[in-house]
């Protein structure tokens, strides 16, 4: 329990800050690039498909209307692999990312803070997010808390904090973004990615009765994206998180 008391003590994060330079571009590099408007980003695209895919991948089992509610939902870009989804919620902040998306019609409700959330849900999911977050354990803890009883939490990261990921970044996006602005892309990943997937996963684990890990590579730190399939939350842990 030591472990995780000093793990816990280490949220909520701060972000280290942006040199100005960084700043300036930002935001348009940051939609640019989930849009996939670069030739690095289109490479990763692909990769990330095997993300999404497993993240949706139980939505065929279910037979019934069944309700979801996306963390970190972006552009929407994980919607069309929701085969047959019925009632579909998200939590973003970002409005800008989405606001004329022609799939918004699709969604339900949008909350730009998981705290706003009151309901419950068959299935929550998380794609490419919990590394960015700065208070991950009250999202990890409110998830569990706003699942039904039969319930899913289904997360899909980056291997931040792992070899292969590393260079995979650096030979790619980090060279593109080098040649483009003239300027170091590991700044714009410290900034961004504050959570490795080792402490992703511990919390998970902490949070959670069953957690599955599903990894792209041929070991958790020798790949290049993780999924974690969570089921069962430990309530008095959720609870204390939460305060």
């Amino acid at each position: 329990m030591q472990a995780i008391e000093s793990l816990l003590a280490r949220f909520p994060k701060q972000r280290p800050p942006l040199p100005s330079a960084y700043q300036a571009i930002y935001h348009q590099h940051y939609k640019s690039n989930r849009e996939g408007n670069s030739q690095a980003s289109r490479f990763a695209h692909r990769f990330e498909q095997w993300m999404h895919q497993h993240i949706a991948k139980d939505c065929e089992t279910y037979t019934t209307p069944y309700t979801t509610l996306e963390i970190g939902a972006g552009t929407l870009n994980h919607l069309p692999y929701e085969k047959n989804h019925t009632a579909y919620d998200i939590v973003e902040p970002y409005t800008a990312l989405y606001a004329n998306s022609p799939l918004c019609p699709q969604i339900q409700h949008f909350f730009s803070d998981i705290n706003e959330v009151t309901q419950s849900y068959n299935r929550i999911i998380s794609i490419a997010t919990f590394e960015h977050l700065e208070n991950l354990p009250l999202v990890i803890a409110r998830s569990g808390l706003l699942l039904k009883p039969d319930g899913v939490l289904r997360v899909a990261i980056p291997a931040e904090g792992g070899f292969l990921w590393k260079l995979a970044w650096m030979i790619s996006t980090g060279i593109e973004f080098r040649l483009k602005y003239k300027l170091d892309y590991g700044v714009l990943m410290r900034h961004e990615h504050i959570n490795t997937w080792q402490e992703i996963h511990t919390l998970l684990t902490h949070c959670f009765t069953t957690v599955e890990q599903r990894v792209f590579g041929i070991s958790p730190n020798f790949s290049l994206y993780h999924v974690y399939i969570c089921q069962q939350p430990i309530e008095s842990r959720c609870l204390a998180i939460c305060g």
